[in-house]
């Protein structure tokens, strides 16, 4: 079947950033922010300065991307509720990255604050922002959340970041899809492509959890823009996942015993990226 795009055709985002095809995405999970319940007066230098370890570690460990997300601020706040503390900390955060990586980065500002993301993103030039739920709507663990899909674009042409892609979940995790559950997550795809989203996400149902290739599938027929996987890549699963995806968003699985709050393993990033580029040879 040939899939018809929704929408004039424009550049592929994931060659326009990465040099290398099937592109891994590691992502360091910030600690807890100035402003969020958990973070506990620890000087702010300290928190960039374990940012700024990890991204070395990807960097040297030959990763393509960064992503950099404020993932211990839970609860997490709804996206507009989301306060100038954090957007100037995760922007303080992603400055100190950049001073020690050239690594392309991207800002996921949870929850689902796209238009938080956009500011830092062009604060720090960085390249893309990621968007849990780009189109529609769905209840989150934050309760309801619509898609930002109309005023983010409006923002981020306010503040000429248009070079600032858009990497749209679909089908997201952490939530329930009652609301759209009348329409299969190829549609939800399509709906995504046409509010002009740059690259789409496959994933799981939480973090680090495997995203199944049949969903990958899914999304993949709705759509002609690249999709990656946003969930559970590890070394072992590399051939069964880039054998239906553009890339990967790795988190969990490269920390110190797989959990994500802790640093980046150096001998994990060796692991998969070796793996990776083992498929790449074959490709």
């Amino acid at each position: 079947m040939t899939i018809q795009g929704v929408l004039p055709p424009k550049p592929d985002a994931l060659c326009a950033l990465f040099a290398q095809p099937k592109p891994v995405i590691g992502v360091i999970h910030l600690p807890p922010l100035p402003g969020a319940p958990r973070y506990g007066g620890e000087p702010v230098a300290d928190i960039y300065a374990a940012a700024a370890r990890d991204a070395r570690v990807l960097s040297e460990g030959d990763i393509d991307g960064i992503m950099v997300e404020n993932a211990s601020d839970m609860p997490f706040a709804r996206p507009d509720d989301v306060g100038p503390e954090t957007v100037a900390a995760l922007t303080a955060a992603c400055l100190e990255i950049r001073s020690v990586s050239d690594v392309p980065i991207g800002i996921t500002c949870v929850a689902n604050a796209v238009i938080p993301a956009l500011a830092v993103a062009k604060a720090v030039d960085a390249r893309w922002v990621r968007a849990n739920q780009w189109v529609n709507a769905y209840v989150a663990n934050e309760g309801f959340l619509d898609g930002p899909a109309p005023r983010a674009m409006r923002y981020r042409k306010a503040i000429g970041a248009h070079d600032v892609h858009v990497f749209a979940d679909v089908h997201v995790k952490f939530g329930a899809h009652a609301i759209t559950s009348d329409r299969s997550v190829d549609e939800q795809a399509t709906d995504a492509e046409w509010f002009d989203a740059d690259v789409l996400i496959a994933t799981g149902t939480r973090t680090g959890s495997p995203t199944s290739p049949e969903e990958v599938h899914e999304v993949r027929k709705g759509t002609v823009l690249p999709v990656i996987v946003g969930s559970g890549l590890d070394s072992d699963q590399v051939d069964r996942l880039f054998g239906v995806a553009d890339g990967a968003i790795v988190g969990q699985w490269l920390k110190h015993e797989g959990r994500w709050w802790n640093p980046v393993d150096p001998a994990r990033v060796e692991r998969l990226m070796t793996a990776v580029d083992k498929y790449r040879t074959r490709e």
